[in-house]
């Protein structure tokens, strides 16, 4: 099997996913994924290779991701690796939408940005005195 390479954003942070065929060894940032913390995280990027059952221990998965917080780090090589996976077998992606459709789909929310005269608040009014 050739290297399948996918990737995913949550917020401010970008995964770039790698699958080869193999053991199932998953790194992500070079370790491996038993040692992920926090466990809430780990268990959530762990959850596309439950779905994808015998799938799992065929391939090996390497993950790169930089930027935003732990949350969005997970979120997004959560999204990345689920996209490998239902490129090799494309009957995981209907299984992947019905479970969860963020597996598949990308949030596309961003923080609201900063606006003039506001005080460093994105939604913040100026005070006026009426005086």
């Amino acid at each position: 099997m050739n290297a399948i390479h996918a990737s995913g954003r949550r917020k401010r942070a970008v995964a770039r996913a790698t699958l080869l065929s193999g053991n199932g060894v998953v790194r992500i940032n070079s370790h491996l994924l038993q040692w992920y913390e926090p466990e809430l995280y780990r268990h959530k990027l762990e959850e596309p290779f439950l779905l994808a059952g015998e799938l799992a221990k065929k391939v090996d998965v390497s993950v790169r991701v930089h930027g935003g917080g732990a949350a969005s780090q997970a979120d997004a090589a959560r999204l990345a690796i689920a996209r490998c996976l239902s490129t090799v077998e494309s009957s995981l992606q209907q299984t992947f939408l019905k479970y969860d459709r963020t597996l598949l789909v990308a949030d596309v929310r961003r923080k609201e940005t900063h606006k003039p005269n506001c005080h460093g608040k994105a939604r913040a009014m100026r005070q006026k005195s009426y005086r």
